[in-house]
């Protein structure tokens, strides 16, 4: 049995399960295997590795996706750039080889989403810090669009929100706003990022991370407004399938 799964610190709600479980059987892909590892630490991850029979390749999720960096014995250079990694593939001689589809899967996404109107849009705004938004700001930049950083603290940010609410122009000029933020996730679905969203217009984009609920209380905000709203449904479907062409390509030795 080939075993692949996804690590995190809480898995309770797991798109990557369902989705591979599921594309397991309509592809009649057989002798597969999609489980949901959570470990306290990411200490614990060679000793998952070791006792884990006929485990190929895994996901790497929240809080994980930079802690896992040390554990690589090579990185792609997408997981490079970025500084974090959400897909491991194995090798037989145990080597890990660190990958970031998420880069894939947002930049896609975004790019089919705008369309023409892309070229409209020169800053974003991307709230929250943690490994998802360092793939979304290299894919913003390799688009030629300014990315400003938000966070609680002005650590490793531009702006913090206490700033943006104090100069609610910021959030005004940028057309593209991003939330990489768990904030809004099933079952806190009332939660969202702290901003002054009556600057909101039916000029801007929100793009959210999250995608259950399907429309966020992000989402909400900008719909009322006129604005365009979506979800990580597709990234999240993209990036699953680019972890699948890279988990595959090791039976040729190919790079994915």
């Amino acid at each position: 049995m080939k075993q692949f799964g996804l690590i995190g610190k809480k898995l309770t709600h797991s798109f990557s399960k369902k989705y591979f479980t599921e594309k397991f059987k309509k592809e009649e892909i057989e002798d597969c295997q999609y489980d949901l590892f959570e470990i306290p630490e990411i200490a614990a991850l060679p000793k998952l590795i070791q006792e884990t029979a006929g485990l190929q390749g895994i996901n790497v999720t929240i809080p994980y996706k930079n802690e896992v960096l040390p554990f690589m014995d090579r990185l792609d250079q997408s997981a490079k750039k970025i500084g974090a990694v959400n897909v491991v593939r194995i090798l037989e001689n145990g080597q890990l080889e660190g990958y970031n589809s998420d880069y894939y899967g947002f930049k896609n996404s975004l790019e089919k989403w705008l369309g023409d109107q892309q070229s409209e849009i020169k800053t974003a705004l991307v709230l929250g810090t943690g490994g998802a938004s360092k793939a979304v700001r290299v894919a913003l930049e390799d688009l030629s669009i300014t990315v400003k950083m938000v966070s609680r603290s002005a650590e490793n940010a531009d702006h913090t929100y206490t700033e943006i609410a104090e100069n609610p122009q910021i959030l005004k000029q940028c057309k593209l706003v991003v939330n990489t933020t768990p904030l809004g996730t099933f079952p806190n679905e009332a939660e969202k990022p702290d901003l002054p969203y009556e600057e909101i217009t039916d000029q801007h984009f929100l793009y959210d991370l999250v995608y259950n609920p399907e429309i966020t209380a992000f989402m909400q905000e900008g719909l009322r407004k006129g604005a365009k709203a979506k979800n990580g449904y597709e990234m999240l479907v993209l990036q699953a399938e680019k972890s699948w062409e890279i988990w595959q390509a090791e039976k040729t030795g190919e790079e994915a």
